[in-house]
């Protein structure tokens, strides 16, 4: 918490290409995260190991798992939205995603926010 607040956290879902996986964590790596991690209060990126998911109870769609998951703290929603929005709409940024190694295999990108208990 900072000043009695709760934080918020954004968790980022990516069903990214798994054919493609290979080059988007190269990217990821050596071009896109240090950008981020400058930019932005990153707890941690993870992408999927060639393991199968365990999945319980109601069956997935056809995409399965998310590929990428990343998770953002933040001091409140506010500030997300002011954030983000200089983040990723700006030239470094539109070059960095230019060298991404193909954004048609993003099928479906999630976000969703939540507290810590």
């Amino acid at each position: 918490m900072t000043g009695g607040r709760r934080m918020i956290y954004e968790i980022r879902n990516y069903h990214y290409e798994p054919s493609a996986m290979t080059a988007y964590r190269t990217w990821a790596t050596d071009i896109a995260l240090p950008y981020i991690r400058e930019h932005l209060d990153l707890v941690g990126f993870w992408v999927n190991l060639d393991e199968p998911p365990e999945v319980n109870g109601k069956p997935q769609d056809d995409l399965g798992c998310a590929t990428v998951t990343w998770i953002l703290r933040w001091d409140d929603i506010e500030t997300r939205h002011s954030v983000m929005s200089r983040v990723f709409a700006n030239d470094e940024w539109r070059s960095i995603m230019g060298r991404n190694p193909g954004v048609e295999n993003y099928h479906r990108t999630e976000a969703k926010f939540a507290e810590q208990l």
